[in-house]
């Protein structure tokens, strides 16, 4: 399977070559197409680097033994993404591997990251995904989490066109590693707090954070030891509460003309139903 591979810490960080090399040992092809630095905290932006919008691309070396397509690329790992599916590598990939991050990526704190932001670019566009991320150790274990990646990829291809997985390896040597499915954290194992800074300027840390997480959540399974799996999607719709329908749809009936495609929900007794928009 044609497989790109990019990630939000470089293409010079070693997950990223540690990934792509267990993809081609595995019988896949991987093409790396990774941004130029970090990218972290990213998300799923394409914006362009340069103010007439070229994007600079240019070869790079992993030094795998296998002779591993990879590039370099001026830009956010989403960008990457979606530049891969029109044709910009080479055949389009037929499924897209994020990472290896260098730390974690937990709990709704996940908005914010490249790595999981290119996983869910690659939604968008049809692709199924997976997002890996590793937690900080000494030394880092790099190939922990490329073996749980290759053997999650099955569950990956396996699943419904679209699926993404966000995936994360504790610091624990591989023959000790267990899976679990897990639920979002509603924060995340790190949260955002701004340091003493100089006049005029801002100096943002990520630190612990500190409360204990929730039961089955990714983080407290986390810190049991267990590699995590969520599925996670990206925008969506959501249906309106009947709170804010009541009200906002004076105004819309005074501006707009309803359509049959968007009633907005009433409330009968203590149930609900849809405005009816024919008669």
């Amino acid at each position: 399977m044609r497989v790109l591979v990019t990630n939000d810490d470089g293409i010079h960080s070693p997950g990223i070559a540690v990934l792509a090399t267990a993809l081609a040992e595995a019988g896949h092809t991987p093409i790396v197409a990774a941004p130029a630095e970090d990218m972290s905290g990213a998300s799923a932006s394409v914006i362009r680097m340069h103010r007439d919008a070229h994007i600079e691309v240019a070869r790079a070396d992993l030094g795998s033994k296998d002779g591993i397509e990879a590039w370099c690329v001026d830009a956010t790992p989403a960008l990457a993404v979606l530049t891969a599916t029109l044709g910009a590598f080479g055949e389009p990939p037929e499924t897209v591997l994020s990472g290896i991050n260098a730390g974690l990526n937990t709990g709704l704190s996940i908005l914010h990251s490249g790595t999981v932001g290119a996983a869910l670019t690659a939604q968008r566009l049809g692709l199924s995904a997976m997002a890996i991320s590793l937690e900080p150790g000494d030394p880092w274990l790099w190939q922990t989490a490329a073996d749980v990646a290759i053997g999650q990829f099955g569950v990956l291809t396996d699943a419904p066109q679209g699926t993404v997985l966000n995936v994360n390896v504790p610091h624990r040597p591989a023959q000790r590693v267990e899976i679990r499915w897990a639920q979002l954290d509603p924060y995340g194992t790190v949260r955002a707090s701004l340091a003493d800074g100089e006049s005029g300027r801002m100096q943002l840390e990520m630190r612990a954070g500190g409360a204990e997480p929730p039961h089955g959540s990714d983080a407290a399974l986390l810190a049991s030891g267990f590699v995590t799996i969520t599925a996670v999607g990206g925008v969506h719709e959501q249906a309106m509460p009947y709170e804010v329908a009541e009200l906002v749809q004076p105004r819309l009936e005074s501006s707009v003309v309803p359509t049959p495609s968007s009633p907005l929900p009433v409330r009968v007794g203590k149930k609900r139903r849809a405005t009816p928009t024919t008669r």
